[in-house]
């Protein structure tokens, strides 16, 4: 596969940013859609696929959110186009016959060890997560991931059953960019990685 150019880099990571404060634009759902098509490509552990997203567009669903919203989380999740939650699927396993069929095995693994299964759902609902804010950005759009929230909240309105758990959410949208805070600083290599 060759690499991607340098504009590229540029829009997933280098020059991409996390956005606060939004044009007022909608987001179509053709759009979210092939957001969606993007990030599922991208790998998890044994196809796991534990991701769930709720697409919260309307101001009805948005308010449905806003009391689990730290304080500082709801005027910049109220006025995006849209918020996606993300959550984890807890039971992920029962599909696995479908998604990693060549293991007939691999559903009981999980079936027998639930730690084992949660924290499986969770890391790799946080990989999908990655995927997901990269896909936006593909796409042309900004985006703002927010984990300042009440878990327990929003899981009881938008998933009451408790077979999904919401992981982090995140703002989706076209940012104003005069609105930016500087850039924070980022660790060095050699703070934050070694080579053995």
């Amino acid at each position: 596969m060759a690499a991607i150019d340098a504009r590229a880099v540029e829009t997933l990571f280098t020059e991409a940013r996390t956005h606060n404060v939004w044009y007022d634009l909608d987001i179509r759902e053709e759009t979210l859609r092939e957001l969606y098509h993007l990030m599922q490509h991208c790998p998890t552990s044994m196809n796991c696929q534990p991701l769930r997203i709720l697409f919260l567009r309307s101001p009805a669903a948005k308010q449905r959110l806003k009391p689990a919203l730290l304080p500082g989380n709801v005027e910049k999740a109220m006025t995006a186009p849209v918020v996606a939650v993300l959550g984890y699927d807890t039971a992920f396993y029962e599909h696995l016959p479908r998604t990693f069929a060549h293991s007939p095995g691999a559903k009981a693994i999980f079936e027998e060890d639930p730690a084992f299964a949660d924290v499986t759902a969770f890391r790799n609902s946080s990989i999908q997560g990655g995927y997901f804010i990269l896909a936006a950005r593909a796409l042309g759009l900004d985006v703002g991931p927010m984990s300042g929230f009440d878990h327990r909240l929003v899981d009881q309105e938008f998933w009451p059953d408790g077979r999904v758990k919401s992981n982090f959410l995140c703002n989706l949208g076209f940012g104003d960019a005069s609105a930016l805070f500087p850039r924070g600083e980022r660790f060095a290599f050699d703070e934050a990685c070694g080579c053995l």
